[in-house]
């Protein structure tokens, strides 16, 4: 009993020790990345402001080392994503917040079920938007070692455009990550396609007048083209080359046309809706996450809106529940 003491108490001090260090470290940060902010002429008032109350927080790097994208399989994913609940909640909000919607989807030409199911995946309608501070996310995530340049990137964003009052920092609370409101969208995102919707000078984006807005404004910006195919699931023969299979998100590589791949695809026929001339990609998403899964199940056939989507979020599951969601909610609308 008496060893298991002394054992407790080292490891009480050796955490102790270990976490007053990295608040050390992280309170140099702050002086190091003060200098930093100061050179992309963002005033010492708003750094001093914003930045002050900014804390290290260990459960964001336990957050980033574990994300779901990476670790569950692709059926699981989508059906928690994709429920009968969910798009209940979809289409309830729609009638809710009709006439809005409707406006974005004829002024951006993007379709209302599209924005229905990224608001839902993203933050269930706008009932979890996040509770974390995001100037703290964003800082502990820049501290870090593992993506700090692109983190570091997005801090200097957001406070530009706290600098510039376009963004209240007050109510900066949302996500791990450092995204925001319905959408959640990054620092660098609400830079580039974030509007302020309905005229009150600020950039809120928990608010459906700015949110769907920026969230149309952003499809649009990217390409996405309304009514064309996100995705189809397809059985391949084991004939088929490993190079076409794609199990990352970070590019799709070896895209041909759709009758190129004819001799691979056991289930071509049911294709016959879809335009043999189209530039196609073959993804296999479980491959990168489950050790010993099959290689070629499951498959799919992706087009250019299905890769608009992976530039909202870099996950192959991701993109698949999103369209998968989007095709729910528009057979019961």
């Amino acid at each position: 009993m008496k060893q298991i003491s002394i054992f407790f108490l080292i490891l009480v001090f050796f955490y102790t020790n270990l976490f007053a260090d990295e608040n050390s470290q992280f309170l140099k940060w702050k002086k190091e990345f003060k200098t930093l902010a100061l050179a992309n002429n963002i005033s010492e008032k708003t750094i001093d402001t914003v930045m002050s109350n900014v804390k290290f927080l260990p459960k964001v790097i336990e957050y980033d080392r574990y994300q779901p994208e990476f670790y569950e399989d692709t059926k699981t994913y989508i059906s928690k994503r994709t429920s009968k609940k969910k798009v209940k909640s979809g289409i309830d909000f729609y009638k809710t917040n009709l006439e809005l919607i409707n406006e974005i989807e004829n002024k951006y030409n993007i379709e209302k079920e599209l924005l229905l199911s990224l608001m839902g995946i993203e933050t269930n309608y706008g009932t979890y938007v996040g509770k974390m501070d995001i100037l703290s996310s964003l800082s502990t995530l820049s501290f870090d070692k593992r993506r700090s340049k692109f983190f570091t990137n997005e801090l200097i964003i957001l406070l530009k455009l706290i600098d510039n009052n376009q963004i209240d920092y007050k109510t900066l609370f949302g996500s791990w990550a450092g995204a925001f409101g319905f959408f959640q969208f990054m620092p660098s995102t609400i830079k580039n396609h974030a509007i302020d919707y309905n005229g009150d000078e600020y950039i809120d984006l928990k608010n459906p007048f700015d949110a769907y807005a920026s969230a149309g404004n952003y499809l649009k910006n990217m390409g996405w083209n309304k009514n064309s195919h996100c995705f189809y699931k397809i059985k391949l023969k084991k004939n088929i080359n490993s190079k076409y299979l794609n199990v990352s998100a970070k590019k799709l590589v070896n895209k041909k046309k759709l009758k190129h791949f004819k001799e691979y695809i056991l289930n071509y026929d049911e294709l016959d809706f879809i335009d043999k001339d189209l530039e196609i990609a073959i993804i296999t998403p479980d491959k990168d996450i489950i050790p010993d899964a099959e290689t070629l199940y499951p498959a799919y056939i992706v087009f250019d809106n299905y890769e608009i989507i992976l530039k909202w979020n870099r996950s192959l599951r991701f993109a698949l529940a999103v369209c998968t969601l989007k095709n729910k909610i528009k057979n019961e609308l």
